[in-house]
């Protein structure tokens, strides 16, 4: 597989995800469709949408935190989860730009990830749904990369919006709650700190988890070689 396509397929699914899903939130707000319903249909759709056209391709991450998790488990080179990071926040930069061109920059404000909890409870709130969403990630693709993962994920995905949107934003992606802060005009950007950092730390909790209850490994001590090795070669 050539690289670039792998790169270019993150930027094209996290495009989708992020376009089509805060995209979702606009239409919502604009019609008598319940934010409730709408937003998590809306996202768990489009990673859908973006899983099964590319995700055959680069694996279908689309979020920093899931690549995270893969790095960790040894599924992806710190090379190639370099590349994924880049591309995915790239690639939701240029679906909230394409937000912008057709609603404008003060609606796309309106689909940034915002807390309906004290700051403390939607740090909890996004590491404790990240972590389920890696686990479940991790885990039905461990057997190999196959097309049957793809409904799993989406539907899993569309579950922690039901139960995050009103608690934390349901963020679960660092990618997908920078690209509207940065094009949004006008919002309130105070917790964006929250969404770029407990996911990642939600991916380190959900890998561990993974790791002792599925695969029933208890030992890290060659898990953290590898990483180390990783990162310092």
């Amino acid at each position: 597989m050539q690289t670039w396509r792998k790169y270019l397929a993150e930027f094209f699914g996290t495009l989708v995800l992020v376009g089509i899903g805060t995209g979702s939130i606009l239409a919502a707000l604009s019609t008598d469709t319940p934010l409730m319903a709408a937003v998590p249909l809306g996202f768990g759709l489009a990673l859908m949408v973006g899983l099964y056209s590319v995700g055959e391709v680069s694996g279908g991450h689309f979020n920093p935190a899931v690549t995270f998790g893969a790095f960790l488990d040894g599924r992806t080179s710190l090379v190639d989860a370099t590349g994924y990071w880049i591309s995915q926040f790239a690639g939701a930069i240029v679906g909230s730009w394409f937000v912008a061109i057709l609603v404008g920059r003060r609606l796309v404000a309106e689909t940034a990830t915002v807390p309906g909890v004290d700051t403390g409870q939607a740090f909890f709130g996004e590491v404790l749904f990240t972590a389920v969403f890696v686990i479940l990630i991790l885990s039905v693709t461990k057997g190999g990369f196959a097309k049957q993962a793809f409904m799993a994920i989406s539907l899993g995905y569309a579950a922690i919006h039901f139960i995050g949107v009103p608690l934390t934003g349901a963020s679960v992606n660092p990618a997908r709650s920078l690209a509207p802060a940065l094009l949004g005009e006008g919002g309130d950007n105070g917790d964006l700190w929250i969404y770029l950092t407990a996911p990642f730390l939600g991916a380190l909790v959900g890998w561990i988890v993974y790791k002792v209850i599925v695969t029933g490994d208890t030992d890290f001590r060659d898990d953290m070689k590898r990483v180390g090795e990783s990162v310092t070669s």
